[in-house]
């Protein structure tokens, strides 16, 4: 019955989403406001639309939070769904093969900033709480919040948490946010790294000089600052900050064998990045670097001149932005002081630093042992023909150690994007199969749970 109605709306489902795929709600550009806005005014309506009750627009410091549910019963279990319609920054744009801002499909995929993260995951919920409305099979109660901050550190989500906990009280989270191993081996989330984002700002004199008339004679920031983030790894790859694995927790033997047992084809991800070799921290695999142990990677850098032709300047100034990905027991604001005290020690007095904490995330691991996490892992033996491995991703959705600090709740990470999906990167792209199919699994799910 669901399968037929996801087949008879499955254009208007995918047009739909195409309308919410055009607005540029890209939160950290303060020209989109207004765009961040519209596509919160958008998943209001068609909450609406769907059958919510009481759909809101929570206004914060920041950009607004959409709040909706549906109560059919005060003695079924309710699920909170957690999910965010701002976009990241589409740059750079020239490497796009279509505009970011007007989705098509090629390949059968859904080319578009935030047709993966997290738009299209987002609507999966949407239409799937639509079809069981529409076929009376919503078997719990439901709440939806959707914010728009999640790709700037969702500063104000926290505040709207602890100042709202009757209005969410739940007994799960169900979040499509993530990835799985692939379509032909489903899997659920059940690690998340935590972060920690900084920006450092290197000044040497106090104006752009003439590299021939100074050079050699005055620090050069840009020389300095490279040097200075070269110094953050030693030769094994590990983070050199002083207390940096101090709190780490190191997995078992027996632990790392079966994370590794997860599908993985180290040459076909060679050949999919186009590079001749991995690197990382030295006795771990690819999937227990990006899954179990924690990072430091310099996010962008600029200074002196980059436009076109040539301009023979020593700099004034040179900047980076600097996230480090974080594994549990690491606290992000522990780390972030670690961070600054270290690299605020490094600096050679040939230059003056500045270091500017930008946003942070707790790291998360959740329960496999849970209703809810044996309710997601039958929807997909039942949609998808096979359980689903439990995986550790490398990325952070600060959201869940949140969720369980303040509200007590375990979070289900159920996403349907693929590692190839580029989020984040030019030619972001969702298949049109994982967001289809994602809405059968998600409809399954709550049959499941509320017989649990």
């Amino acid at each position: 019955m669901i399968k037929e109605y996801i087949q008879t709306h499955q254009q208007r489902f995918l047009d739909e989403l195409f309308d919410l795929l055009r607005i540029p709600s890209v939160s950290a550009d303060s020209r989109h406001k207004n765009d961040v806005r519209k596509a919160a005014e958008y998943i209001v309506a068609k909450l609406n639309a769907a059958g919510a009750d009481r759909v809101e627009l929570c206004e914060t410091k920041g950009h607004p939070i959409v709040f909706g549910k549906k109560i059919v019963d005060q003695s079924l279990p309710t699920v909170l769904v957690y999910g965010h319609y701002d976009v990241q920054p589409p740059d750079p744009l020239d490497l796009w093969s279509s505009p970011p801002f007007e989705p098509v499909i090629k390949d059968g995929k859904i080319f578009a900033r935030g047709s993966c993260d997290d738009k299209g995951q987002v609507y999966m919920h949407i239409k799937a709480f639509e079809a069981m409305m529409k076929l009376n099979q919503l078997s719990c109660n439901i709440k939806f919040m959707i914010e728009g901050e999640e790709e700037v550190g969702s500063d104000n989500l926290g505040t709207f948490v602890k100042e709202n906990k009757d209005k969410l009280k739940a007994d799960v989270i169900l979040i499509s946010d993530t990835a799985m191993i692939s379509l032909e081996h489903p899997s659920i989330t059940v690690g998340l790294r935590g972060l920690s984002y900084l920006e450092v700002e290197v000044t040497g004199p106090n104006r752009d000089l003439h590299s021939g008339v100074y050079g050699g004679a005055v620090a050069n920031p840009i020389n300095v600052l490279s040097q200075m983030i070269a110094s953050l790894h030693d030769d094994t790859g590990r983070v050199t900050i002083p207390g940096f694995y101090d709190s780490v927790i190191s997995l078992s033997e027996d632990e790392r064998k079966k994370l590794n047992e997860a599908p993985f084809d180290l040459n076909e991800y060679k050949k999919d990045l186009n590079i001749d070799d991995v690197r990382g921290e030295k006795g771990y695999t690819t999937l227990e670097r990006t899954g179990i142990r924690p990072t430091l990677d310099v996010n962008g850098i600029w200074g002196g001149y980059t436009g076109e032709g040539a301009k023979t300047v020593l700099p004034s100034k040179a900047s980076a932005k600097i996230s480090m990905r974080l594994v549990p027991n690491q606290d992000s604001r522990e780390i972030s002081e670690l961070f600054t005290k270290h690299f605020l020690s490094i600096a050679p007095k040939s230059v003056k630093v500045k270091v500017t904490l930008h946003h942070g995330g707790q790291p998360a691991v959740t329960p496999t042992n849970s209703k809810a996490f044996k309710a997601a892992s039958d929807s997909f033996v039942e949609v998808w023909g096979k359980a689903p491995i439990p995986t550790r991703d490398g990325g952070s959705i600060p959201i869940v150690s949140l969720f369980k600090k303040e509200l007590g709740l375990d979070t289900v990470l159920m996403g349907f994007g693929l590692d190839s999906d580029a989020i984040h990167s030019p030619n972001e792209h969702y298949g049109v199969k994982n967001f289809l199919s994602g809405i059968e699994t998600i409809v399954t799910f709550y049959k499941h749970y509320s017989k649990q």
